[in-house]
């Protein structure tokens, strides 16, 4: 039975609209296996940063699984870490993703962001480093409740940030989508602040690929597809990236005014 794929562009952003999450996170790492795969038959190594959400679930499981990846040739890192929780915290986005993934395939090297550094502004900058010394091929992102990429939050999402990775403090909506996602308990547990990749430094990539799946996205869908491109809708940006594609599933575009045209 071939598989039922709604597909539409806003600007120059790609979007595919998938049944339901698992769906999704399949065609998601089948098209990303495929460009990793591109890259590595004109390169000897491939340069990809993820994101840490359970909105990634599926998504990492189908791509730690597809055999057409030498992981042997690949350094990942990841795109943000909250600040003063312990590393083998489950919250943690560095376990998250080695748990997930990093775990799971022969990874040549991860570069994992510390948020339990004594000089966080340092961590910083010995993350930029990294970023500019391994120039980004690929981003595996998600979208904020918030329309938050990375941790830039709509008050410190600043299109043309001239840092590369920064110290923020997380918003109250931002805060909450950890409650929602039943990452903490309450919303006093969630920290406060937080280590970011900047807009410009995930929007270098030569490919970016979003994968938002769920109804508690669909407000921020709706956003980032049929808002004008603003920082008080951080992911607006991604329909201004030369070769980036949206995953979203049925959930997720419910809220989309136009979605039945797209069919």
């Amino acid at each position: 039975m071939e598989k039922e794929v709604s597909a539409f562009t806003v600007d120059q952003l790609q979007v595919r609209i998938l049944p339901n999450r698992h769906e999704m996170g399949v065609e998601a790492a089948m098209l990303v296996a495929s460009q990793i795969q591109t890259l590595q038959a004109q390169q000897p190594a491939v340069n990809i940063i993820f994101a840490s959400a359970p909105s990634q679930n599926e998504f990492l499981q189908a791509l730690s699984q597809d055999a057409r990846i030498d992981w042997s040739r690949i350094r990942a890192f990841h795109m943000d870490e909250y600040i003063g929780l312990a590393p083998n915290a489950p919250q943690a986005f560095g376990k998250f993703l080695k748990d997930r993934l990093f775990d799971l395939v022969p990874i040549e090297q991860v570069y994992y962001l510390d948020g339990n550094t004594a000089d966080s502004h340092q961590e910083c900058e010995r993350y930029a480093a990294l970023l500019q010394k391994y120039p980004v091929d690929i981003v595996c992102l998600g979208i904020g409740e918030n329309c938050h990429l990375a941790f830039n939050d709509p008050h410190v999402a600043f299109f043309e940030d001239k840092a590369t990775v920064k110290v923020v403090e997380l918003d109250t909506p931002c805060r909450q989508q950890q409650v929602n996602d039943q990452c903490f308990p309450s919303l006093e547990l969630v920290p406060r602040h937080a280590l970011t990749v900047t807009i410009p430094a995930l929007m270098k990539a030569r490919y970016v690929f979003g994968i938002v799946p769920g109804a508690n996205k669909a407000t921020a869908i709706k956003n980032t597809l049929e808002e004008d491109v603003q920082e008080t809708y951080p992911s607006t940006i991604l329909t201004q990236h030369p070769n980036a594609l949206l995953f979203i599933d049925a959930d997720s575009a419910g809220k989309l005014s136009k979605v039945s045209s797209f069919k």
